[in-house]
């Protein structure tokens, strides 16, 4: 109940814009300014119980506590390690990142990139923080995360080893907000070693909140140096790679010093008079601050010499800086993949600028209610969350002459780099895209079941199912409202997922699901419709008072149950029984007269019959598809947040539904609508109640 209370609690605080940029959420409710006030006033200097300067903030593995890799180490403040210390020397520079022994690169070349635009740095990193004004130990930094914005606080003790930092430093000894940034984002995901391994496209997606897409460069987009000189001008986030084909080219270096399988950042893009010609260039940076390219057009080569001295002087900066340029085409030939990190709409000021529309919306995949795996499983598919975009305005610029509506689909799972300490890993994920066909249009509480599933083809698809953080494909089609299904690639994996559709044009985006009703019929019996049989049979159970307590009534009901052989049962609960009589007892007498049992009766029968039908398999129990299918058949109309808490209240070990627990969740949701209806006096679907009144209700 906790958690349901703690996720309602999340979605108000971001209706009230707490999670933005400018209302960052406090990581760990840590507040960096009351925490730099209270050390101000003490005199001391801030020591973070957050994140301690212990080896188990190092890692749990390579960097665990029993590692060799970590002997010798310790944590020293910049101050103890140069006389003057900077928090940033001049301006944040590409050149202020350089890598330690931490295999992050993909986070550096991320870090490199946001220096180049400055508005997007300063969202990051404050920069009014120093070691000199109001200087206690503590500093922070702001991350986006899974559609928030966080800010985090860390203290200045870095990991050393011999007198120098062990992991991020900069080229200037003195400087230290890139050592710091990488500390606080080691932080939000748990310890250092956490951040080994990754896409360059994560760092951009945390640093900005933008979404990422990646180009394959043996199929390069005939138009793409066009699109990385547009990103570029629109101060997206550009990184490349190169392929490696076994564990030891991991970061082998070529010959043409290139290193395979490292994350560099692409920080321009020009074009050049050379001889005669025009000559398409990349440069490209290599977050180690060195290792340069030595091919055509690297800092030395002779085709410098070929062009006009003031594109010389403009482009060359001939050291050994980590940073070189390259000619488009040997780029294309070098590298494998190119990622491109597109701006949330707040992220670019200026009317020069287009702007993506953006959508978003955060889900999970539950277990029985809504993990319902890929389309392999259409059983199960259908019941993954289902969202509903719909497209009117074609671009403004469309390829070959054929009209489009262009969207970007990122699919991303939530907080699983954070989890590597506790053994979990990405689960593998993708999406289909179905076209709604007119019967559905404009529907929006219906969660299409698995008939629609069946006969209908996808009008696309994520290009992979893969087990990264995030799936991002970019689609043109035509105008039309289409489905979005996300899903695990196996059903019934767990998992908090973040979608988002980025549109050229302003399109409509939302979830869909079915609608909370109630549509249960009301049995009316009056004692005539009785029969002589049942009125023998009350008068014999019933006993001398002539009613039947929620004891007697377990009694009888598990005497019958456990005699049929074509249900699974472990036999009604008190609780159960106590619930039935708080349905139908009108007189607030705690037992059930000779009409309520006939009418319980009733009921039941109603429920076996729907149970045995549902119970397609006739194993005697219902998995929680067939569930889903049998509360509808009973007369509910329930949403998946609804479906997630009757299983996970009512299910087994083994997602399976046995005869008692079906008729008990069948007979609360009952007496659930039924007490709602009666206090909705005017039919408004709001109610106010005091807490002593709720806690009567609940405790019913």
């Amino acid at each position: 109940m906790s958690g349901i209370a703690a996720k309602l609690q999340h979605k108000r605080d971001k209706s009230h814009g707490i999670g933005s940029n400018s209302r960052a959420v406090k990581y760990l409710n840590q507040d960096f300014e009351a925490l730099r006030q209270s050390c101000l006033e003490r005199g001391q200097l801030f020591q973070d119980d957050c994140f301690e300067a212990l080896p188990s903030s190092l890692g749990y593995e390579e960097l665990g506590p029993n590692s060799y890799k970590v002997r010798g180490i310790t944590w020293k403040r910049p101050r103890e390690l140069c006389s003057n210390p900077q928090f940033i020397v001049e301006n944040a520079t590409r050149t202020d990142i350089c890598q330690g022994a931490l295999g992050d690169c993909w986070l550096l070349a991320a870090i490199a990139s946001l220096t180049l635009n400055k508005q997007v740095l300063s969202r990051v990193v404050p920069h009014d923080q120093s070691f000199e004004d109001d200087y206690a130990g503590i500093f922070h930094f702001e991350f986006w995360q899974f559609g928030e914005w966080v800010d985090v606080v860390v203290d200045d003790r870095l990991p050393t080893k011999d007198g120098e930092l062990l992991f991020v430093h900069s080229a200037e000894s003195s400087e230290f907000w890139s050592a710091l940034l990488e500390k606080a984002y080691a932080k939000i995901n748990g310890c250092y070693e956490a951040l080994s391994g990754g896409s360059t496209t994560e760092g951009f997606e945390d640093f900005t909140g933008g979404i990422a897409e990646r180009h394959e460069l043996s199929k390069a987009d005939p138009h793409l140096f066009n699109i990385i000189k547009k990103a570029l001008d629109r101060g997206s986030l550009l990184g490349c790679s190169i392929d490696i084909t076994s564990a030891s080219d991991s970061e082998a270096v070529t010959y043409r010093k290139l290193v395979k399988g490292h994350a560099y950042s692409v920080t321009g893009a020009e074009q050049v008079k050379y001889r005669g010609d025009t000559e398409q260039l990349i440069r490209i940076r290599n977050p180690w601050g060195q290792v340069e390219w030595n091919g055509a057009w690297s800092d030395k080569s002779s085709e410098w010499r070929y062009v006009s001295d003031d594109d010389r002087r403009r482009l060359t900066k001939r050291c050994e800086d980590g940073e070189f340029w390259m000619s488009f085409s040997d780029f294309l030939r070098q590298y494998s993949r190119l990622e491109i990190c597109n701006l949330t709409p707040d992220a670019l000021t200026g009317d020069e600028f287009k702007k993506w529309a953006e959508s978003e919306f955060e889900e999970t995949w539950r277990r029985g209610v809504s993990a319902g795996g890929c389309r392999n499983f259409p059983n199960s598919f259908w019941m993954n969350p289902q969202f509903v975009i719909k497209l009117e305005e074609v671009d403004d610029d469309h390829d070959d002459g054929e009209e489009g509506c262009t969207f970007i689909v990122g699919l991303m799972q939530k907080n699983k780099r954070r989890m590597r300490k506790m053994g979990q890993d990405t689960e593998t994920i993708g999406f289909a895209i179905y076209e709604l066909p007119e019967e559905y249009s404009g529907q929006r509480q219906v969660h299409l079941k698995k008939n629609f599933f069946t006969r209908n083809s996808s009008a696309a698809r994520s290009e992979t199912f893969i087990n990264l953080r995030e799936v991002c494909n970019h689609f043109c089609l035509p105008p039309g409202e289409y489905l979005i299904i996300p899903s695990t690639f196996e059903p019934n994996k767990n998992g908090d997922f973040y979608l988002r559709v980025f549109s050229e044009k302003q399109a409509a985006f939302q979830e869909i699901d079915d609608p909370v009703e109630c549509h249960v019929e009301q049995i009316v019996i009056d004692e005539d419709d009785i029969s002589d049989r049942f009125k023998r049979l009350f008068g014999q159970l019933s006993g001398h008072d002539v009613e039947i307590s929620a004891f007697e009534l377990q009694k009888i009901l598990n005497r019958v149950v456990t005699k049929r052989k074509d249900i699974k049962t472990s036999g009604f609960s008190l609780t159960t029984c106590r619930n039935m009589i708080n349905l139908l007892d009108k007189d607030g007498s705690g037992k059930l007269g000779l009409v309520e049992f006939k009418i319980l009766w009733t009921k039941i029968e109603k429920f076996l019959e729907v149970y045995k039908e549902r119970d397609t398999d006739q194993s005697g129990c219902m998995s929680s598809s067939e569930m889903r299918l049998a509360v509808e058949d009973s007369g509910f109309s329930l949403n998946s947040p609804l479906h997630q808490i009757i299983v996970a209240r009512y299910s087994d070990k083994n997602l399976t539904i046995d005869f008692d627990n079906f008729v008990c969740s069948m007979i609360r949701l009952e007496t659930l609508f039924n007490v709602f209806k009666t206090l909705d006096k005017n039919g408004s679907g709001n109610i106010e109640i005091g807490f002593m009144e709720w806690l009567e209700l609940v405790m019913l």
